[in-house]
């Protein structure tokens, strides 16, 4: 505790402001617990980049943790591009600080002679990955902490591509980081280097998702009943307006959460992965009788939806089985011309196979299989949408068509280089309304896909882990894993395991090991026999630990699928039970 006080006491100093002086001296003198976890660590960048609580400490978020981060970065630019004029575009999201936070970030970046393109207005994730392509900067910075609770905020940066930071830049800027003093940030903005951006961006950002995203015309659209939510976030600024553009005459939103908030007043968690952050929604859709429900998380990078099933009752959609249906649309797509349609990812000829679909290790093996069906190539990343966004770099003779991950994330094309939920959107209403056209639907066609490719019945579970000792309780749960690996999996022989940390596989029945060519991270994932597979990661931006299981079956009619779910169920159910979960 003495080295956590003498680093404590470091934050009395002038170097930081007298607010953060008293707020630091009030945790040394009254709350030993607060003070060890604000003060035990340093934040450090996961998946989705920088994530944490705010206030005092080198542990939360703050102007001093998120200043250092900016001086770094500005070090890291002006070394890695003397000769050009740097420019960076930052964006901010509903949560409360992230204006100011976003300011701050301008600030010292102006400070330092970078040119800084700034949102007036809280915006899309999405949006400032357009924005970074399309003014040309060399860096991108979005304040946000996605889904976390209103007391987190977050800091995710971009590179030159659109995309989120990906080796090697990442560890070079962090090494750059860590080098720093807290007295060595410049927070004397230079305001003429500071211009902010809008409409502009916003016009050029929504005619490119629409070029993307629209594969269909007229009527099709009109008759399609739509409930949106954006659970108090970003979405509402740009959701909207595209659909309304595209020709969707009903929209109904849910009023009471469309004013953004960074409470997030009216649900448990503005995650949409969680049944219940859609129940306002679902409850409108019953009124209105809408087709479908679309909910998106605070900085609009994801989105759940509700669908009518055969019995005509709206059911929620996990993010594999909305995936399947996006990606196997966008297939279809590409097998036809399509010549009254704008050019883009919808297309203008067949499958030439010099294209890819991409998802993520710890997604549903059907994209695989879907992707292999279609004749275009599949390739697989780490968590993670900057990996996805690297694929896209480094194939450059592949088209990228479309890719997502089983956290509700979705890319259409390769205009933006991260989940977007805005096109997205757009894209899951394009084919609700041509699959009603047609006397069909969502629910239908995603059933007709399993028994064509097989079904695959996927269940996370996440173990929530908080603080030091949640740390050191999680990273005791992966040694397990790995000293003592499961052999066995609800009776079926596990056949290989792969670990991401240590970058090697083992197939267990022959003992053969061999390298893994992705970059190390704390995964591990086994596979049975009968294709079960277990997937166990340490989330890079909250305090869990999360399980990952896919089973599957073969399908032989939409007649039997109920009794196949229940059967996949219980296997499920049996799994966890095994491995205490």
């Amino acid at each position: 505790m003495n080295e956590i006080i003498s680093k404590a006491e470091q934050w009395l100093s002038p170097v930081f402001d007298t607010e953060t002086n008293r707020k630091t001296q009030n945790l040394i003198d009254t709350d030993s617990s607060e003070l060890e976890d604000c003060f035990y660590k340093d934040l450090t960048f996961g998946t989705g980049g920088m994530r944490g609580i705010m206030g005092v400490g080198t542990n939360r978020i703050n102007k001093y943790t998120l200043g250092k981060n900016t001086q770094g970065i500005s070090n890291y630019l002006k070394k890695s591009f003397p000769s050009e004029e740097l420019k960076v575009a930052i964006a901010y999201d509903c949560r409360h600080n992230s204006k100011e936070l976003a300011q701050i970030t301008a600030n010292v970046f102006s400070a330092n002679g970078i040119k800084v393109f700034l949102f007036s207005d809280l915006r899309p994730t999405p949006e400032l990955s357009f924005a970074v392509k399309y003014l040309n900067c060399h860096c991108g910075i979005v304040l946000t902490a996605s889904h976390n609770p209103p007391e987190y905020n977050g800091y995710k940066v971009y590179w030159q591509d659109g995309g989120q930071l990906v080796p090697p830049q990442d560890t070079e800027i962090i090494t750059e980081i860590s080098q720093l003093d807290f007295s060595e940030i410049n927070f004397n903005a230079d305001k003429n280097l500071i211009q902010f951006i809008d409409q502009e961006i916003d016009e050029a950002f929504l005619e490119a998702s629409l070029k993307n995203g629209s594969f269909t015309e007229g009527t099709v659209r009109e008759n399609l009943n739509i409930v949106f939510t954006s659970l108090h976030g970003t979405s509402i600024t740009m959701v909207p307006k595209v659909l309304e553009k595209a020709g969707y005459s009903q929209v109904n939103l849910v009023k009471e959460q469309a004013e953004p908030n960074g409470d997030f007043p009216t649900v448990k968690s503005p995650n949409p992965e969680e049944p219940e952050a859609l129940k306002m929604a679902l409850e409108l859709a019953k009124d209105k009788n809408a087709d479908i429900v679309i909910g998106t998380d605070p900085d609009c990078d994801r989105l759940g939806i509700a669908v009518r099933n055969l019995n005509n009752e709206l059911i929620l959609l996990n993010g594999n089985q909305t995936m399947i249906v996006m990606t196997w649309f966008l297939l279809e797509q590409r097998k036809k011309p399509r010549p009254n349609l704008p050019s883009g990812t919808g297309g203008v000829g067949k499958i030439k196979g010099k294209e890819f679909v991409a998802s993520t290790i710890v997604s549903t093996p059907m994209m695989r299989v879907l992707a292999e069906n279609y004749g275009v190539e599949y390739k697989e990343g780490l968590t993670g949408f900057k990996w996805i966004a690297k694929m896209i770099e480094d194939f450059p003779e592949l088209d990228f068509i479309g890719g997502g991950e089983e956290s509700y994330g979705f890319m259409v094309g390769d205009f933006v280089r991260d989940k977007d939920a805005v096109t997205s959107t757009l894209l899951i209403c394009e084919i609700a309304a041509q699959l009603k056209a047609e006397g069909s639907s969502i629910y239908q066609k995603l059933l007709e896909l399993y028994v064509e490719f097989g079904f695959y019945k996927e269940s996370l579970v996440s173990m929530v882990k908080k603080g030091k000792d949640g740390a050191e309780e999680i990273e005791k749960i992966m040694i397990g894993l790995r000293e003592n690996p499961l052999h066995e999996i609800d009776g079926e022989k596990t056949v290989l395991v792969e670990d991401y940390q240590n970058s090697i596989f083992q197939r267990l029945l022959n003992f053969e090991k061999g390298d893994l060519l992705l970059p190390k991270s704390n995964v591990l994932i086994y596979y049975t026999e009968e294709g079960t597979k277990i997937a166990a990661r340490p989330s890079g931006t909250e305090p869990k630990i999360k399980f990952y299981i896919s089973v599957n079956t073969e399908l032989d009619s939409i007649g039997n699928f109920e009794e196949a779910d229940q059967k996949l169920t219980e296997k499920i159910e049996r799994i966890k039970k095994e491995l205490n979960l």
